[in-house]
């Protein structure tokens, strides 16, 4: 007997478009697809019982078969081809539908008094989908309906009274509705223009508030690199565990209010997702450490196309959540192959979720929580950042879990693509050579930052200049820029690096370091070369980014 609920859950999914969206028209499509039917039966029955003529019934049904039912399918047809806002096609769908009832009231007469119910079903149901507007022009439609009804047809002449009737339902009712959604707009526009306000706090408290994280992660590497006993350095290995979830804390809320902002967008490159997954597992091995968890990582050669710094923002939330939620079991990453897709999978062996929890674990703030669980970091935004970004680039998450025996998250649908062709040079791996003499110009307004990454630069050997601001008139020959994005006095990085290459007079290898969105960032400096790193970053990030410019750099030096 499940038969009919599939058949619902079926049609109510067909409503939604790719992303997950509620589509408005397709939604009246298919609510279409399913009335025509039954009014038609509707019509042959009542035909067929009433004193009317066969010749009358062969009419109408001839014409709803052969034009009306088949047309309702070819709309949905084109719906679901060409998806999106059509006012032409809108229009005809309105033209469509009123003209279909207004020729079976006409014929009917009496007996087809019932589908006045659907005329003023298919009036509301146009305002309530696509906006006052189109609730007006409905109800224009359904009083001509009305006027032709009432003319081609002698029983609605003789029935005065029930035209009127119908007439003032036509118009009240809609006019009812109206003023629902102009208040209904009105709370809609307040509600919106309060989570903007909510996302532009979350973007400027998580900015301000990651500028002293950024600084106090460069100083704890630092102390790292000093003379310190055994019990100091157990503190500040507690004071950098505690750091780090600070940071992945202020990374969700500034995830989430990026994309409440609606200005991501993936940018698709063939990539190893063998070098991803690994490189996660080893960001992520000191967590891991602290937290006892195993992070094993299936080996892959595969190659897929997709947006390798939104994946890895959806891979590492989900890595978070495992060892957050199951301390001391191990956590493997792997990959499958489903219907030719790659499918990207994280499984951990903790408690596991319980099943009243599964529908709300994609939901913006929700944790679960049971009475006497001990508290855990985050705020509950991880999985909703995963299901964004999925919906982003086309690609479906899902979750399973079982008590007891743990956890599964699936990024399903990435695209295979064949092994990039490399050249000689570049694959050719030279040592990594010591940062020694390295001469980096480090701009950045915040001084406390300014002196951090300079006494860690120094420490890796490189030779610093500091600047709090724009280096203009001084001296700035140097073979690397690390910036900070915004300097004040209305200029940025870009403008830092700007200057300092016009000034050398060649393009040297810059890194941006930024608090803000990274993709806007990336729109402003306009050099795909350039890394842009978020605060806080980890010393290691840094360091280890260096190093490949330096390596670049000495190569197209050898090159040349």
């Amino acid at each position: 007997m499940s038969w009919p609920r599939n058949l619902v859950e079926t049609v109510a999914s067909y409503s939604y478009n790719n992303k997950n969206e509620y589509d408005a028209e397709r939604g009246q499509a298919i609510s279409r697809v399913i009335t025509v039917p039954l009014i038609f039966l509707y019509m042959v029955i009542a035909l067929f019982a009433s004193s009317r003529e066969l010749n009358t019934v062969i009419v109408v049904m001839l014409i709803y078969s052969t034009l009306y039912i088949p047309g309702s399918w070819l709309l949905l047809h084109d719906i679901v081809k060409r998806p999106g806002y059509k006012f032409g096609r809108r229009v005809f769908a309105m033209s469509n539908d009123y003209l279909a009832m207004t020729f079976a009231m006409a014929v009917g007469g009496a007996i087809t008094a019932p589908i006045f119910a659907m005329v003023l079903w298919v009036t509301v149901g146009n305002g309530l989908r696509y906006g006052p507007r189109y609730l007006a022009a409905a109800t224009a439609f359904a009083l001509l309906s009305l006027a032709a009804i009432t003319y081609f047809n002698s029983f609605w002449r003789e029935q005065p009274y029930i035209v009127v009737t119908f007439v003032m339902t036509a118009l009240l009712v809609p006019a009812y509705v109206y003023v629902l959604l102009n208040r209904l707009h009105k709370a809609y526009n307040s509600a919106l223009e309060a989570n903007l306000a909510k996302s532009r706090f979350l973007a400027q408290a998580s900015h301000d508030l990651r500028q002293p994280i950024h600084a106090i992660s460069l100083f704890i590497a630092c102390l790292r690199d000093a003379r310190l006993g055994v019990e100091e350095r157990q503190m500040v290995n507690n004071i950098d565990r505690s750091l780090q979830s600070v940071s992945r804390l202020f990374q969700s809320l500034l995830d989430i209010s990026t994309l409440d902002s609606g200005k991501i967008t993936a940018h698709p490159e063939d990539i190893a997702i063998g070098g991803i997954l690994h490189d996660i597992a080893q960001q992520n091995s000191e967590a891991a450490q602290w937290a006892g968890v195993e992070l094993k990582v299936v080996t892959t050669r595969k190659f897929v196309r997709t947006d390798p710094s939104l994946l890895t923002t959806m891979i590492q939330n989900i890595v978070s959540n495992a060892l957050k939620y199951a301390p001391g079991s191990p956590v493997l990453m792997g990959t499958r192959i489903r219907n030719g897709k790659l499918s990207i999978e994280v499984h951990d062996r903790g408690p596991g979720i319980a099943g009243e929890h599964l529908p709300r674990l994609f939901e913006e703030f929700y944790q679960v929580r049971e009475r006497g669980d001990k508290d855990t970091e985050g705020v509950g935004l991880g999985l909703s950042i995963v299901q964004r970004l999925a919906g982003l680039m086309d690609l479906d998450v899902s979750l399973r879990s079982v008590e007891g025996q743990g956890t599964t998250v699936v990024i399903d649908g990435l695209d295979i693509v064949e092994e990039p062709v490399r050249s000689l040079e570049t694959n050719r791996i030279k040592p990594a050579s010591l940062l020694d003499g390295l001469r980096v110009l480090l701009v950045e307004d915040d001084i406390n930052i300014l002196m951090a990454t300079g006494i860690l630069l120094e420490k890796w050997g490189c030779i610093v200049q500091r600047e709090d601001g724009l280096p203009e008139g001084k001296d700035v020959t140097c073979d690397l820029i690390i910036t900070d994005f915004d300097l004040g006095a209305k200029t940025t990085g870009t403008d830092c690096i700007d200057y300092v290459r016009r000034q050398n007079g060649h393009n040297i290898p810059a890194i941006v370091v930024t608090g803000h969105d990274e993709n806007r960032v990336r729109d402003d400096v306009g050099d795909p070369e350039i890394p842009i790193l978020s605060k806080p970053i980890r010393p290691a990030e840094l360091r280890s980014i260096i190093m490949a410019l330096k390596l670049k750099t000495e190569q197209q030096a050898v090159n040349v």
